[in-house]
C-alpha cells in the first residue's frame, strides 16, 4: 500500500516525526512529553500502514519507526507545510526545509542525523555488556533480574532495549519454562512482549 504524508493527520505526522528525532523506541508516556499523545486510533492507524511498530511491555506501550517510517519522515522533510497550515506548523516546516538543504549537501540521511545521544553508550549497548560479562557462555541464559541489577539505566527504557532486541537476530528473551523456579524478584524484573512475561535472555556471539 503506497502511503503519502497527505494520508496523515497533523499529529500522526508530528508522532512520526518525534519518533525520527529520538531514532529509539519510545514508551507511550514519554512520547506524550515529547510532542502529540498517540491515541489508540492514531497507533492502530500509523501500525496497519507498516509506519511504526508498537509493543506493549507491561502497562504501556513502546513505539518504533519501521524503514517504511523512516522514508515516510523523509518525504514529509520534503513536502512543506500542508494547506491551510497554522505559523507555528509553518515554522515547523521551514526548519525542516532546511534540514533537508543540509541533508542534500551533504549527502546524508536522517538516520545519520538522528540518533540518541548517549555518552555511555545506548541502553542496548549496556545491555549487551551486561550480558557478556554475566553469561557462562555466548548464547547463554542470563536471568533478567541479574542483567537489570547490572544496566544503569531507567526501567522504562531497559525494558524498551529489551524489546527491541528481542527483535534483532541473534537475540532471544523467553519465559521461564518451570514456573517453580521462579523467584518474587525474577517475577518483577520481567519483560512483557506481546502478551507474556519473558525472565531469560540469551546472545549469540
Amino acid at each position: 500500500m503506497s502511503v503519502t504524508a497527505t494520508d496523515l493527520t497533523g499529529t500522526e505526522r508530528a508522532v512520526l516525526l518525534v519518533l525520527m528525532a529520538q531514532a529509539r523506541p519510545v514508551p507511550n508516556p514519554e512520547l506524550a512529553t515529547l510532542g502529540p499523545a498517540l491515541a489508540k486510533p492514531g497507533r492502530d492507524k500509523l501500525n496497519s500502514l507498516g509506519l511504526i511498530e508498537s509493543e506493549r511491555v507491561g502497562n504501556r506501550f513502546v513505539h518504533e519507526l519501521t524503514d517504511r517510517g523512516w522514508r515516510l519522515c523523509r518525504d514529509i522533510v520534503a513536502a512543506g507545510p500542508p494547506p491551510r497550515s497554522a505559523g507555528a506548523a509553518r515554522a515547523l516546516y521551514t526548519v525542516l526545509g532546511a534540514l533537508r538543504r543540509h541533508l542534500q549537501r551533504s549527502e546524508l540521511s536522517l538516520a545519520d542525523v538522528f540518533a540518541p545521544a548517549d555518552p555511555a553508550g545506548s541502553v542496548e549497548d549496556r545491555i549487551r555488556t551486561a550480558y557478556t560479562r554475566l553469561a557462562p557462555r555466548p548464547g547463554g541464559w542470563v536471568p533478567l533480574t541479574r542483567l537489570r541489577a547490572e544496566v544503569d539505566a531507567p526501567r522504562a527504557d531497559v525494558d524498551a532495549a529489551l524489546v527491541a532486541l528481542h527483535r534483532t537476530p541473534g537475540v532471544a528473551v523467553i519465559p521461564q519454562e518451570d514456573q517453580n523456579l521462579l523467584t518474587a524478584e525474577d517475577r518483577a524484573a520481567a519483560v512483557v512482549i506481546g502478551d507474556r512475561p519473558k525472565h531469560l535472555i540469551a546472545i549469540e556471539a
